[in-house]
This record gives structure tokens, sequence and C-alpha cells, in this order.
């Protein structure tokens, strides 16, 4: 009697242990993929990872967040694929890759649209920015929660570059994204799309003979081990966004959202501010390893370029590229 009532007992407990077990599932830690194609030593990975504390802590540990640097979870453009496929749950991004989805995302990529970094950071308080982040989400479901500084691109070459003809017949690779495009072609180069990941050979093996990126990533890519040329052509001020997948932005709560956006909001500041202080830096750095930086005349390059191309030529919104300009 005692056995069978001891039996019973332990069936019962067992029963119990799997049903809290099933609970604690229900309640389990959520782990997020946050991916994009930086090094670990640069900021954009620093503050990615800031900012997966944060939302664990700020979410009291629902939400475990595990940063991919150095495109481990693939090239750009597939970690854009990711957040619809589910395989990512937040990347960081250039608008040029982001607007492959969504054409107007990518005017900012326009030549000298911005002034300088001041300029792109109103950019993004403006209203311009917001109908443009609100038309990408519309059409891809996921939602861009911030943009990042990510610098001002200039040309690294092995010849020098110091005048707008001297870019005729430059075969400089650019990022796999058409938004890049306008630039090289319009100054009569050879714009040779290439992965980020694989740019550092491709310098090296003569394979091009000129890229273009902010100071910041020439320093962390080491791009001024094989180029001894850098033209401050400026001709880009660049960002990078975050963005959400819309599978996770669905499921947060109101509170949730608020959280996420706050957050990464501040890691974008962060970022920011620590890349401008970079670039204001690296100039002299670079001098002082040899490198020829050249001081180009960069009101040529722009009349240069908008002589022979215009934003509607790159299926652009002359009316934001218009309001872009305009904001002071």
């Amino acid at each position: 009697m005692q056995k069978r009532f001891a039996i019973r007992l332990l069936a019962a407990c067992s029963l119990l242990t799997g049903a809290m077990g099933g609970f604690g599932l229900a309640q389990a830690q959520t782990k997020l993929k946050w991916a994009h194609a930086y090094e670990t030593s640069e900021p954009f990975h620093k503050w990615s990872v800031w900012a997966g504390d944060e939302i664990k802590k700020r979410t009291n540990g629902k939400y475990e967040v595990q940063v991919f640097p150095a495109s481990t979870l693939g090239k750009e453009s597939d970690i854009n694929q990711g957040l619809t496929l589910g395989t990512v749950d937040i990347i960081l991004t250039g608008a040029s890759f982001a607007g492959n989805s969504y054409k107007p995302l990518a005017i900012t990529y326009f030549p000298f649209i911005f002034r300088d970094a001041e300029h792109q950071l109103k950019y993004a308080r403006s209203d311009v920015f917001r109908e443009l982040a609100k038309g990408y989400d519309e059409k891809t479901g996921n939602h861009i929660t911030a943009l990042n500084y990510y610098g001002a691109r200039h040309v690294t070459s092995n010849r020098p570059i110091s005048k707008p003809e001297d870019m005729k017949g430059l075969k400089i690779r650019v990022p796999d994204a058409p938004a890049y495009l306008a630039f090289p072609k319009s100054l009569g180069a050879n714009p040779t799309p290439i992965a980020f990941a694989e740019v550092y050979l491709a310098l090296q093996n003569g394979t091009v003979e000129a890229q273009e990126n902010p100071l910041p990533t020439i320093e962390a890519k080491k791009f001024f081990e094989v180029q001894k040329n850098i033209s401050l052509t400026g001709h880009i001020v660049d960002s990078l966004l975050t963005v959400v997948s819309g599978q996770l932005w669905g499921k947060l709560t109101d509170g949730e959202k608020k959280i996420f956006s706050d957050v990464m909001q501040e890691a974008a500041e962060k970022t920011g501010r620590e890349i401008i202080a970079s670039e204001a830096r690296l100039v002299e750095e670079f001098k002082k390893k040899g490198l020829n930086v050249i001081n180009v005349d960069k009101n040529a390059f722009r009349a240069a370029v908008l002589k022979n191309t215009k934003p509607t030529d790159h299926g652009y919104r002359q009316s934001d590229y218009d309001r872009i300009i305009n904001i002071k």
C-alpha cells in the first residue's frame, strides 16, 4: 500500500516538474542575433555590444543579444535578406543596401548631398528622414530605429588623385550596391563592386587600384598598408541604419519597442561622437605613417559630378534631394 502511494506521489511530482519545466521554457530568455560587417576594433561593434547589454538590462533579462561582427553571418546584402528570412534579428547597414528594397532611402548616397557631419546629423532628426524611414518600413515590414554617422568617404589609391580629371579610367572598388556608382561613373572612373570583407586582398593583388571609405574604416581595415595616397574628397557623408526585423518588431510590446528604440538611438549617438573624433585625429596620424594625404578642391569635384549626373538619373526623387540640401 505504502509502496503504491510512493509510486503515485513520485509520478505526481514528475508531472508537476514537467509542467513547471514547460512554464519555465515559455518564460525563457529570447536570444537575438545582431549582425554587421565591421571589425571588433570599430565603434560600430563596441556600441552594438553595449546596446545588446543595455537591452538585456532594461528588459530584465528577457532579451539576450549576441553581436556577430565582420561579416560572420554574411555579406551586407546577405544580412539585409536575413531580416526577411529570419536568420538575423537586428543589423547595421548602409542605406545604400537598405535602398535595394526601397530606392528613395539611398538618396543620401548622391555625391555631395551633405555638407558635413553636422548636416547629416540634422537630417537624422528631420521630417524627410522620418518619411523615408517610414517608406522603407512599409515596403519591407522591417523597422529603422536609428541613424549612425559612419564618416566622410575619401579615395585611397596607388597613384595620386588631386583633381576630378585624375579619376578618369581609375579602377576603383565600390560596395556592391548601385548607390555608390554616381561618384566614380560621373568622373569617368571604372567602378568595380567588391564585398567589404574582400577589399584588402583586392587592393593587395591589384584587382583594383583604388577604393573609397571614411578614415576610421581605412585605419580599421588597414587599407593604408596597401595604398599610399589618400585624397580627402569627402564625396559621400555616409551613415549606417540600425534595422530591426519585422518578425521581431511585431512581437515586441509598446514598452519594449521604446526600450529598443531608445537604446539604439543612444548607441548611434555614442558611435557618431567617436567616429567624428577619430576623423579629426587620423589625418595627422596617416601623414606620420608616411602616406600622401591630399587636400583636394571639393568644390571642383562637386561641380564635375553635377555637370555629368543628377539625382533623377539614379532613380531618386528630386524633391527629396532638394529638401535635404536645404536643411540648415
